[in-house]
């Protein structure tokens, strides 16, 4: 079963360089630690993955890294996604807990794997890892933060973020700073066009919010990411929001939840909603300095159990390549078009 995949994978890629081919004067931009790509260049994306990060650190700590350490563990892993072939990797590591876009680019010369970093900030884990600064400042005022990462350039770099990443807490009402920091990332959205990817999960509370403030503000479900989504029990609030456009990433993919994942992915199906998927691990490659906790399973095990069960090649060119090149395309989304 593992050669079909491998089969699968480069039938996959074969078809991505056709279309980027095909497609290379078109506008579709996505920003990499390398610069600009039109969209069609991706390939087998991973949406959701730590390169590494810090979380769990003090936030005074987070920029810190054992570098040859890192590139040691990070670098050969991350050959072996490419061998599997996965060709880009949106990292989710934000400001303040861990982000260090010089690292990723080193990375990325050194795997050949494209990465894509983050503007933002983490509103969960009780607020660890919003900057002070924050607390005073408007919504508009920190969006220009965000704003002038996309135009000039993260910390003095020429890397420019591809996406907005933000987080509500778990299980609990919106604070005033979550929502500053989503006011924020819609006015960031509205001058950049950057994708706003929301770690969610089952918050109901906080998808509420968020859907309102889309709604005001009126910008297309399709501008949103639904992180976390995966722990939502109830598929119809997931396919609900789907049809409507959202987003919906279900990115917590392990060995042991493959059953679980093909039912699911299968209503989507079922429903003519295969194409609003995200499929991803959260893994991370260098957490807090400890062993990795892994982002190959989709590869490994849920693509050969996803073609058992009945899945078409086109099904999984679907979720791994036109999903994330459509879903990150630097766009304003705006419900009049």
């Amino acid at each position: 079963m593992k050669i079909i995949a491998i089969k699968l994978f480069v039938a996959i890629q074969l078809a991505a360089l056709f279309a980027s081919c095909q497609n290379s004067k078109a506008l579709n931009q996505i920003n990499t630690v390398h610069g600009p790509i039109n969209s069609s260049e991706l390939g087998i994306s991973l949406t959701h993955e730590h390169i590494m990060s810090n979380y769990g650190k003090e936030i005074n700590e987070t920029q810190n890294y054992d570098s040859i350490k890192l590139f040691d563990q990070v670098i050969p892993y991350l050959k072996k996604l490419k061998s599997l072939g996965v060709n880009s990797i949106f990292d989710c590591t934000t400001e303040y807990f861990g982000r260090r876009v010089d690292l990723l680019k080193m990375i990325s010369d050194a795997t050949d794997i494209r990465i894509i970093t983050n503007t933002g900030f983490y509103g969960a884990a009780d607020d660890r890892y919003i900057p002070e600064s924050a607390y005073g400042a408007s919504a508009k005022a920190i969006s220009e933060i965000w704003i002038d990462e996309f135009e000039n350039g993260i910390k003095g770099t020429d890397i420019k973020p591809g996406f907005i990443k933000l987080a509500f807490d778990d299980g609990s009402p919106p604070s005033n700073i979550d929502r500053k920091l989503f006011e924020a990332g819609i006015l960031t959205h509205l001058s950049t066009g950057l994708t706003i990817a929301v770690h969610t999960g089952k918050n109901m509370e906080a998808l509420q919010l968020q859907m309102q403030l889309l709604r005001d503000n009126d910008i297309h479900p399709s501008a949103w990411i639904w992180t976390h989504a995966n722990k939502v029990e109830d598929d119809m609030v997931l396919l609900d929001l789907a049809a409507k456009g959202s987003w919906i990433s279900l990115d917590g993919a392990n060995e042991s939840g493959i059953n679980e994942y093909i039912e699911r992915i299968e209503l989507f199906k079922q429903k003519n909603l295969l194409h609003k998927i995200l499929l991803s691990h959260d893994g991370n490659g260098f957490p807090s300095g400890g062993p990795i906790r892994g982002f190959e399973a989709i590869f490994e095990s849920f693509i050969p159990e996803m073609l058992a069960n009945g899945f078409t090649e086109d099904d999984i060119h679907q979720i791994l390549v036109r999903n994330p090149k459509k879903a990150f395309q630097i766009r304003i989304r705006k419900n009049d078009g």
